[in-house]
């Protein structure tokens, strides 16, 4: 049924992540799918912000989130699991968005905190994309 699995990863939240990794590693042994693990490193928003920060910082961050979500998919997908690393840059749903997208997946999973207030009032990424998702999309609860 799925042969694509895209799996947002908060690298900043690593318990709710594994929950994540828990339900996408037992789809992709369900299914024959592959996975792909997206990590998305958020941009700076307005450009007058980046002048305050060193000129090869966003290319450090960038590199140090890479090496952090190799290192967490080592840790959480077992052998036998076709799986790759994406890092992006940006607004985080945006990116979910356009990855899913681009690697044509066939199912989103992302974690989700339990909602507060603001978060019915302005919504969290995941409520973000599963609003504006082409795609389906499982939303683990941690």
């Amino acid at each position: 049924m799925y042969k694509d699995i895209l799996v947002a990863v908060d690298l900043n939240d690593e318990s709710s992540s594994k929950k994540t990794m828990d339900v996408a590693v037992a789809c992709c042994r369900t299914f024959g799918a592959r996975l792909h693990l997206l990590s998305v490193v958020p941009d700076f928003g307005m450009s007058i912000v980046s002048q305050y920060f060193p000129e090869d910082y966003a290319q450090k961050a960038m590199d140090g989130a890479a090496a952090k979500l190799a290192a967490f998919k080592d840790a959480t997908v077992p052998d036998g699991i076709e799986a790759r690393d994406i890092i992006a840059n940006g607004t985080v749903y945006d990116e979910i968005l356009a990855t899913a997208k681009k690697i044509d997946a066939d199912l989103i999973i992302l974690g989700a905190n339990r909602p507060d207030l603001k978060d019915y009032l302005l919504g969290p990424n995941a409520s973000r994309v599963v609003r504006h998702s082409a795609r389906s999309v499982l939303v683990v609860r941690d």
